[in-house]
């Protein structure tokens, strides 16, 4: 993803997780070294599973089954042997991969967990050890 089309997915997220055009604007202006992420807005949604549908759902589907046809690429979350490390998923969410931002930069430490958490448990994951707000914050 170009770090123009990043910015500008961003900036959307940012806009949806009830940010203003102004905070946009002055996180744009501060944001990271490479001005690629939008900060200024967090998310508020206080469970896991109102994260997911949220914020991850629109790319990686209802039910985690992922796209991999069409105008992009989204992994599966269900039925991932990546996700048995919390870890993993934690990294990815705080500093994005390949195509996804990092949008765990707009949620605090506990939801980063919570929505971690949902997804190493449901679809048709099952993977009991939970990720903590603690945890989280290390590896920010």
């Amino acid at each position: 993803m170009s770090k123009r089309v990043s910015a500008f997915f961003l900036t959307g997220l940012a806009l949806a997780a009830g940010g203003t055009v102004a905070a946009v604007a002055q996180g744009n202006a501060a944001g990271d070294a490479d001005g690629a992420f939008v900060t200024g807005a967090k998310f508020s949604e206080p469970t896991g599973e109102a994260m997911y549908r949220r914020v991850c759902a629109g790319c990686h589907m209802s039910k985690g089954e992922g796209v991999s046809t069409g105008a992009g690429f989204y992994p599966a979350l269900a039925a991932n042997p990546k996700l048995e490390a919390g870890g993993y998923p934690v990294y990815i969410l705080l500093n994005g991969m390949n195509g996804m931002p990092p949008v765990g930069r707009m949620m605090t430490d506990q939801q980063v967990a919570e929505v971690v958490n949902y997804v190493r448990t449901h679809f048709g994951n099952s993977y009991a050890d939970r990720v903590t707000a603690e945890e989280v914050k290390a590896l920010r």
